[in-house]
C-alpha cells in the first residue's frame, strides 16, 4: 500500500474560507495522486456525512471524512489555515483539517490506521507540532509518525509515545490492534472473579480500595474518526481521574471487537457516546449508565465519568431487560409514542419500497415490450413461447406482479418487527397476507403491522414458567400472536378497514375538478418537503399502494404521476438555477447541478441535497412551490402513470405524456426561479468574490456562503 500521506498532499497555507471550499482545495490534491476518481461525487459524499453532523472539534480541529466508492485507496489530505474555517466546532473555527478520504470497501487494515491518526488528534503535543512545522514533507511525516532527521521527536509527538500507526497496522493483525478495538487501557484488563460472585457484585459499589471499573462503547455514522476519537479522550480521561480504569470498545469500520463478557461483569459503570445505535446492547444491561452523543465523550470525558460514578453511588443502573426492538436500538432516550410511532411505520415503508421498484419497473418492461393488454396475458406456466415478444412482456409482467403481491405483507410484517423484533415478523406478514385478501389493501397492512407487534409486546411481559421459554421464541410466540391478529383481522376490524379502504379508493375515483388539483398539490408539497425524507416516503407509499394491483384504478395511476412528477422537480430546478445564474453558486454546487440533471430526469430526489444542506431556507421552500405546482397540474391535465418510478424513462407508460412533462417543466422553472429570488436577496453572494479573484486563486478558494 502507498504512504497515506505524502508532501504533495500537504497546504500549509490553506486559504479557503469555507469547509466546502477547504474540502475541495484538499480533494483536488487527492484528485491529482490519483487517489479519487471523480472529484464532484467524492465531495457530494463528503456533503453528506457533514450533514449528519459537524465535523469540527473543539481545539481547532475540522475532520472532514466521508467512505466513498470515488476513493481508491485510504488517503489523508492535511490543510493548515492562517484565519481558521468554520467546521461547525463550539469554540470557532479550525486551522487544522484533516479530510479522510476511505473507499467505500477498504479492510481493517487500512482503516485502523485511519482510526490510529484519529486517535492521535486528541494529543496536544501533536496538534501543536503541526501548528509549528514549516515544511510540507515535515508535517505529512508528522501525521505518519515517522522520525526524521532534523528531529527525531516528531515521531513520538505524533503517535503519542507509540509506534507510527503503520508499523502498528503491520505488526498487529488489525482486529486486535488497540486502534481497531478501542481496548487499550491504561492498566490491564482485570482479572475475572468466578461467576457466581461476580453477578452477585454487579449493582453493589465499587468496594473500597479498588480502582472504579468503567466499560465504555464509542460509535459514529461513519465509523472513521469520532469514534477513536471518542475512545482516545476517554481513555486519557481516565488515566487523569484518580483511581478509574476505563476499557472502551469501538463500533467503527477498523473492526468490532466485543469486550471481554468478564471484564463487562466486573465493570462497575458503562458509557455510551454514540450517534447510530450500539450493537448487543444488552450486555451492559443492570449496570450504572451514562448515555450521550459521541462529541460528548470528545469534548468533556471528565464530567461523563464524574456522572457514572454519581449514578454508582446512588444506586442507579439500567434495567436488565430483553434486548431493545430496532427501533429501541435506533432511538434516542426519552422518545415519545408519536416518534416511535412514525420510526415504526417508516421501518415498514423502508423495507417495502425495494420491493416497489423491482417490481414496478418489471412491471413496466412488461408493457413495453407487449403493450397495455399484457396483464390479460395467460400464465406463463401455461403457456410461453421463447421467440415471440409478448411471451418475454408477460414474463416480466408477472414477475412484477409477484414481486407487488408482497407490498402489503411486507409493510406489516416490518412495521411489527421494527416494534418487537423478529417474533413479530410471522404474525405480522400473516396480518398483512390477509388484509390483501379481505380487501384492506394498504390501510388494512399498516393496521395488522401495528397489531401483530402489540400483541407481540404484550405476550412478552406475562411471566413465563422457565420450563417453557425455551420454546417461547419459536412456537408459542409466533402461534399465538398469528392466531390472534388473524383472528382480529378477519372477524373484528378487518371488514370495517376494508370498507374504510373501498370509501377511499370510490372517493380518489370520483375526485375531479378542483379536488384532484387540491389532491396534486398536497402530494408536491409532501415529496419536496424532506427530499426523499419521512415525509417524501409516505407521499410515495401511498401512490405506490394505489397501483400495486392487478389492475389499478384511473385515479390511481394518476396520483402516481403527481408524485413521480413533483419528486424529480428539486434537483431538476437546482440544475436549471445554477445554469441561469453562476454567479449566485458556489463551484461545488455548480458541479452538483450538472449531476442534477440526470438525477432528476431520473426520479431521484436526493440529487437536490447537496443544495438543501447548504442552504435549506431557500431551497427547500422553492422546491415545495415548484412541486405543488407540478402536482396541480399533473392532476389538472389527467396524466396517468403505471410504474412507480423511472422518471422520464417511462415516459412510453404515461398518459398525456406532453402534458406531463410540461407540467414538470413549468414546476422547474418555478423552483429555479423562485430560489434565485431568495438567494439574489442576499447581502453578499457568493458568486462575487468568486469572479473577481484571480484564475490561480479560484481553484483553491471558495466564496464566502451567506
Amino acid at each position: 500500500m502507498s504512504e497515506m500521506i505524502t508532501a504533495d498532499l500537504v497546504d500549509l497555507d490553506l486559504s479557503a474560507e469555507t469547509k466546502e471550499a477547504a474540502a475541495r482545495a484538499l480533494a483536488e490534491r487527492m484528485v491529482a495522486k490519483g487517489r479519487v476518481t471523480d472529484l464532484d461525487g467524492f465531495l457530494a459524499d463528503v456533503a453528506a456525512r457533514e450533514a449528519q453532523m459537524p465535523t469540527g472539534l473543539d481545539g481547532g480541529i475540522g475532520i472532514p471524512h466521508c467512505r466513498s466508492e470515488h476513493v481508491t485507496e485510504p488517503t489523508l489530505a492535511f490543510g493548515r489555515s492562517a484565519s481558521g474555517v468554520d467546521f461547525g466546532a463550539a469554540d470557532g473555527p479550525a486551522d487544522l483539517i484533516f479530510l479522510i478520504a476511505a473507499p467505500a470497501g477498504a479492510d481493517d487494515a487500512h482503516l485502523t490506521i485511519l482510526s490510529s491518526l484519529a486517535r492521535q488528534l486528541m494529543n496536544a503535543e501533536f496538534t501543536d507540532a503541526l501548528r509549528a512545522v514549516d515544511d510540507a514533507a515535515r508535517a505529512a511525516a508528522l501525521i505518519r509518525g515517522d522520525a526524521t532527521d532534523e528531529n527525531p521527536e516528531d515521531s513520538a509527538a505524533a503517535s503519542g509515545g507509540t509506534a507510527s500507526p503503520d508499523a502498528a497496522a503491520g505488526s498487529t493483525p488489525p482486529k486486535e490492534s488497540a486502534a481497531a478495538t478501542g481496548a487499550a487501557a491504561p492498566t490491564a484488563a482485570p482479572e475475572a472473579a468466578p461467576a457466581a460472585p461476580q453477578a452477585a457484585a454487579e449493582d453493589e459499589p465499587a468496594p473500597a480500595g479498588r480502582p472504579f471499573r468503567i466499560v465504555a462503547v464509542t460509535s459514529c455514522p461513519t465509523g472513521i474518526a469520532h469514534t477513536y476519537m471518542a475512545a482516545e479522550s476517554l481513555e486519557n480521561a481516565g488515566r487523569d481521574a484518580d483511581g478509574v480504569e476505563i476499557v472502551v470498545e469501538t463500533q467503527g469500520s477498523a473492526g468490532f471487537n466485543r469486550l471481554d463478557p468478564a471484564v463487562i461483569a466486573a465493570a462497575d459503570g458503562v458509557i455510551f457516546a454514540h450517534d447510530v445505535p450500539v450493537r448487543e446492547k444488552e450486555r451492559f444491561a443492570g449496570k450504572p449508565t451514562v448515555d450521550t452523543g459521541v462529541k460528548a465523550a470528545i469534548n468533556r470525558p471528565a464530567e461523563l465519568i464524574a456522572e457514572v460514578r454519581g449514578k454508582a453511588e446512588r444506586g442507579e443502573v439500567t434495567a436488565a431487560a430483553r434486548p431493545g426492538t430496532p427501533v429501541e436500538r435506533a432511538g434516542e432516550p426519552g422518545e415519545g409514542y408519536g416518534t416511535k410511532l412514525r420510526k415504526w411505520l417508516m421501518t415498514g415503508v423502508s423495507y417495502m419500497v425495494p420491493f416497489v421498484a423491482a417490481g414496478g419497473l418489471l412491471i413496466a418492461l412488461g408493457f413495453a415490450i407487449g403493450g397495455y393488454q399484457i396483464n390479460e396475458a395467460k400464465s406463463v406456466t401455461e403457456h410461453f413461447d421463447w421467440g415471440q415478444i409478448d411471451s418475454w412482456g408477460a414474463l416480466l409482467f408477472q414477475i412484477g406482479a409477484a414481486a407487488f403481491g408482497f407490498l402489503v405483507p411486507v409493510l406489516a410484517g416490518y412495521i411489527a418487527y421494527g416494534m418487537a423484533d423478529r417474533p413479530g415478523l410471522v404474525p405480522g406478514f400473516v396480518g398483512g397476507a390477509i388484509s390483501v385478501t379481505i380487501g384492506a389493501g394498504f390501510l388494512g397492512g399498516l393496521v395488522a403491522g401495528l397489531i401483530a407487534g402489540g400483541v407481540v409486546l404484550a405476550i412478552q411481559r406475562i411471566e413465563i414458567p422457565p420450563v417453557l421459554r425455551g420454546i417461547m421464541p419459536v412456537v408459542v410466540i409466533p402461534l399465538v400472536s398469528t392466531a390472534v391478529v388473524g383472528f382480529l383481522m378477519f372477524v373484528v376490524i378487518g371488514k370495517p378497514i376494508s370498507e374504510a379502504q373501498k370509501a377511499l379508493t370510490d372517493w380518489l375515483n370520483g375526485l375531479s375538478g378542483t379536488n384532484a388539483i387540491l389532491l396534486g398539490v398536497l402530494l408536491g408539497l409532501m415529496m419536496c418537503f424532506d427530499l426523499g425524507g419521512p415525509v417524501n416516503k409516505v407521499a410515495y407509499a401511498f401512490a405506490t399502494a394505489g397501483i400495486a394491483v392487478q389492475n389499478p384504478s384511473d385515479s390511481a395511476m394518476k396520483i402516481m404521476a403527481a408524485v413521480m412528477a413533483a419528486g424529480m422537480v428539486p434537483p431538476l430546478g437546482m440544475a436549471l438555477a445554477t445554469t441561469i445564474r453562476k454567479k449566485l453558486f458556489t463551484t461545488a454546487e455548480r458541479e452538483n447541478g450538472k449531476a442534477a440533471w440526470v438525477l432528476g430526469a431520473s426520479f431521484i430526489s436526493e440529487g437536490a441535497i447537496p443544495f438543501a444542506a447548504a442552504d435549506p431556507l431557500r431551497v427547500i421552500p422553492a422546491s415545495m412551490a415548484g412541486g405543488a405546482v407540478t402536482g396541480a397540474l399533473t392532476m389538472a391535465f389527467g396524466s396517468t402513470l403505471r410504474a412507480p418510478h423511472g422518471g422520464i424513462w417511462v415516459t412510453f407508460l404515461i398518459g398525456n405524456p406532453f402534458l406531463y412533462l410540461l407540467a414538470i417543466a413549468v414546476g422547474t422553472v418555478v423552483t429555479a426561479g423562485l430560489v434565485i429570488v431568495l438567494k439574489g436577496m442576499r447581502k453578499t453572494q457568493p458568486g462575487t468574490a468568486a469572479e473577481a479573484a484571480p484564475a490561480a486563486e479560484t481553484q483553491t478558494k471558495e466564496p464566502v456562503a451567506a
